[in-house]
């Protein structure tokens, strides 16, 4: 069954090459991290229209639950009872706002670090690195809960979000 669009697809294999080159590139090549951090400022505004005016599966409004589901989520998850959605499950759903509100501090930070006014100041570097050090902790968040929900629910996430396509809901899973 189609999940993923075409645009919500590219976007998020685009933004993970940014966020790669970006850092890889922090301390050696200058031009090329501040370009891809407006590439990936970019894809996030990109994104934040699409979560309005999407695709089903795509939408905010669809996936995006209160801090009460995304706990319960998580308890039925410790149990190895949580339920399969066939778009974003409520913890994913979770880690995708956290994850654009960090990346978009960090290119907002980085962006900073640009201006005149703010050029060179320790706090603003400081905190900018510190962002993008927990980009790449939630990023193995993300990863890890990608991989145990593929186990949990026999079901190849990274192919999907390459094809689009996931197997059809049945019995208790959630559409």
């Amino acid at each position: 069954m189609k999940v993923w669009d075409p645009f919500v697809r590219l976007f998020h294999w685009m933004l993970a090459g940014g966020i790669a080159i970006a850092w890889l590139s922090a301390d050696e090549w200058d031009a090329l991290h501040e370009w891809t951090g407006y590439l990936i400022a970019g894809l996030l505004a990109a994104r934040l229209i699409w979560g309005l005016i999407g695709s089903r599966y795509a939408r905010f409004s669809r996936f995006v639950r209160s801090p009460a589901v995304v706990s319960a989520y998580l308890r039925d998850m410790l149990k190895g009872r949580e339920k399969r959605y066939l778009g974003h499950n409520p913890a994913g759903a979770a880690m995708i706002l956290a994850l654009i509100a960090v990346i978009a501090a960090t290119a907002l930070t980085g962006w900073m670090g640009t201006l005149d006014r703010f050029w060179g100041i320790d706090w603003v570097e400081e905190i900018h690195e510190t962002l993008a050090n927990l980009i790449l902790v939630l990023v193995a968040v993300h990863l890890a809960g990608i991989a145990l929900a593929s186990l949990r629910h026999r079901e190849n996430l990274v192919r999907a979000m390459i094809v689009g396509r996931k197997r059809a809901p049945s019995g208790t899973d959630i559409a």
